[in-house]
């Protein structure tokens, strides 16, 4: 049991907060806008406007089965689907115009929205992030979310997603320009690279995260970008940190376990290059 004004874990049946005081009792269990909690729904099962869903093959290779009524749409990132029906209709579209398309594309994202409506009769979508990792299912109510643009995977058709300014330092910090506003009530799927790892924050707790490893946070919650080390540009980029996210509580944020950047600079080395000759590289592996 969490309290649902400082977050603070709680014993069940406690009826006063040991974190805040509060009583337990009183406290709404709602989820208004700007509220701590970020609802992940724990079996990975539920429904929607005119749909269910289910998350499969467990954290390292998640699939999210979409089951649509009749006329029943759901969105999803441009290239995310695995398979459907043959009665769904998928539509792509530049959400948010075309100035919302540009700020996609420069963002690192596809321009493109896909749309996926089951015609006549039910019908059936699966996705899948391009990266092996875990697929959360957040049921979100009046609420607002920042994800990282890479980790949005789909959403309900309510929900009103627009590509922010992420600051100048994130360039520097190759971890793109923009991120994701999400905000209204509806499924919202994320995905990560790796397992996602929940974490909450007291009120004036601050905690500093690695830009790479963000997936999602609330809203509300104040964060600062700033350089890894206090001694100065030079130790945090030889470090390998660069640029981390300084957030303060109360709130949640969700924390991919890998880095994406840091697994391809790992892989580098073994990709062949115009320079390359002979026996280096994958390339000499299939003789090339």
């Amino acid at each position: 049991m969490i309290c649902q004004r400082c977050s603070t874990t709680l014993p069940s049946g406690a009826r006063f907060c040991s974190g805040c005081g509060s009583e337990v009792s009183s406290q709404t269990t709602g989820y208004g806008l700007g509220s701590t909690g970020i609802r992940i729904d724990e079996d990975g099962r539920g429904s929607g406007r005119g749909y269910t869903y289910e998350i499969l093959h467990g954290s390292a290779f998640s699939l999210a089965v979409l089951k649509l009524q009749a006329e029943q749409s759901i969105q999803a990132e441009a290239g995310a689907m695995v398979s459907m029906s043959g009665n769904v209709e998928l539509q792509s579209q530049m959400k948010g115009g075309l100035m919302g398309a540009l700020k996609r594309a420069v963002g690192g994202e596809s321009a493109f929205i896909s749309t996926f409506t089951a015609r006549q009769t039910a019908g059936e979508v699966t996705l899948a992030p391009a990266t092996p990792g875990d697929i959360a299912a957040i049921e979100m109510s009046n609420q607002h979310f920042f994800v990282q643009s890479s980790s949005w995977l789909a959403g309900d058709m309510s929900l009103q997603t627009d590509t922010r300014w992420g600051g100048a330092r994130t360039f520097f910090g190759g971890e793109g320009l923009f991120v994701l506003q999400v905000q209204g009530s509806g499924l919202l799927l994320v995905s990560s690279f790796g397992a996602i790892h929940r974490r909450r924050l007291a009120p004036g707790e601050r905690y500093i995260v690695d830009t790479g490893h963000l997936v999602a946070w609330e809203g509300h919650m104040p964060y600062e970008l700033r350089k890894a080390s206090a001694a100065g540009w030079f130790r945090s980029l030889v470090s390998g940190e660069g640029i981390v996210a300084e957030f303060a509580g109360p709130g949640e944020l969700l924390i991919q376990t890998r880095n994406l950047a840091a697994f391809a600079g790992i892989l580098k080395p073994f990709f062949p290059t115009q320079s390359t000759s002979g026996g280096s590289g994958l390339g000499s592996l299939f003789g090339e």
